[in-house]
């Protein structure tokens, strides 16, 4: 008897022993299970496995469990989390190189950004927040932003006047509403439904996806795409965590990021158009404007970041490779 229960003892302590040798990175993200970005970040989990033969994985926790992307910021600097997923609009708050990327009308076109944000000015973005303990792994396609509302579609930068507009938790993108002639709102994500529903704003801005997974259709029947910013997520890891890495992890996990950054991009492309059909079944309007207008309205903030001796240097690379 006393035999069985030493071979039981012994079962259990090599099963936990089996178990401390994954290493397990907790991921945490403010968006639902069905987005892309949650799609992209299980693909990431998956080539992680595979790469690292089940040594390492991610635990992943969807939809703001522990909290919005500022506070999970701040829980990757403390070292309560290891990675998470941010709007590059929110990064503005602790690495102000990155109001660059909210410059409204700043890239021409989807090919024009990603060579930007995979080349040398997008590696060099990624690594300025080592210091504050924020290392960058790379970009996520977040799409185009627009504006939807809930009385009447906002067609013109002058359709904004005395409308209440939900915002990041980005003065680049305040900025932007208030020199259109809005009122700049910053509510969390995850209660606009609410905000919109009680009439605390009249209206947001977004990409197709995000527009429809958070259901926010259900009482904005007004969508313009006057696509003002292209701004990207950003993938996050802390620097207390990436340093208890070995070469070989260290090695697993990028690769693991860098095939879901494919991954999730082609994933967009086709979420997007799929979300602007649902959108127009479910009594959407979706209205196409003349985009000259609003690029007219908020010329002056390129102007204004130009003049920036930092920002300007920025911009100015971004230009150059418009034109290549």
């Amino acid at each position: 008897m006393k035999s069985f229960w030493v071979y039981i003892i012994f079962l259990f302590l090599f099963a936990c022993q089996a178990e401390d040798k994954v290493k397990t990175l907790k991921f945490a993200h403010g968006l639902d299970q069905s987005h892309p970005v949650h799609k992209g970040l299980l693909h990431m989990k998956s080539s992680l496995e595979k790469a690292s033969e089940g040594k390492m994985t991610i635990e992943i926790y969807a939809n703001q469990q522990l909290g919005a992307e500022r506070e999970c910021l701040e829980l990757l600097q403390i070292g309560s989390i290891d990675m998470t997923k941010v709007s590059a609009a929110v990064i503005e708050n602790f690495i102000p190189e990155f109001k660059v990327l909210g410059i409204p009308y700043l890239f021409d076109s989807r090919k024009h950004m990603f060579s930007v944000l995979d080349g040398e000015i997008g590696q060099e973005l990624l690594a300025i927040g080592e210091p504050l303990r924020l290392k960058g792994m790379g970009f996520y396609d977040a799409g185009s932003r627009s504006f939807y509302s809930t009385e009447a579609p906002i067609s013109a930068p002058s359709s904004l006047d005395g409308k209440k507009i939900r915002t990041m938790e980005s003065p680049m993108a305040m900025e932007m509403i208030s020199t259109m002639g809005g009122a700049a709102t910053p509510i969390s994500y995850g209660e606009l439904y609410t905000a919109l529903q009680t009439n605390m704003v009249d209206g947001a801005e977004n990409n197709p996806t995000s527009f429809f997974s958070s259901k926010h259709y259900e009482i904005c029947k007004y969508y313009v795409l006057d696509e003002h910013t292209s701004i990207p997520d950003v993938l996050f890891i802390g620097t207390s965590s990436w340093n208890k890495l070995s070469d070989q992890e260290k090695q697993w996990l990028t690769t693991a990021v860098n095939e879901s950054v494919e991954f999730q991009r082609n994933l967009w492309l086709s979420n997007d158009q799929e979300a602007l059909e649902k959108l127009k079944e479910n009594g959407v309007e979706v209205i196409e404007p003349d985009k000259s207008q609003f690029q007219e309205a908020v010329s002056s903030m390129t102007d204004k970041y130009m003049e920036d001796d930092r920002m300007g240097a920025i911009v100015k690379k971004i230009k150059l490779k418009k034109e290549n």
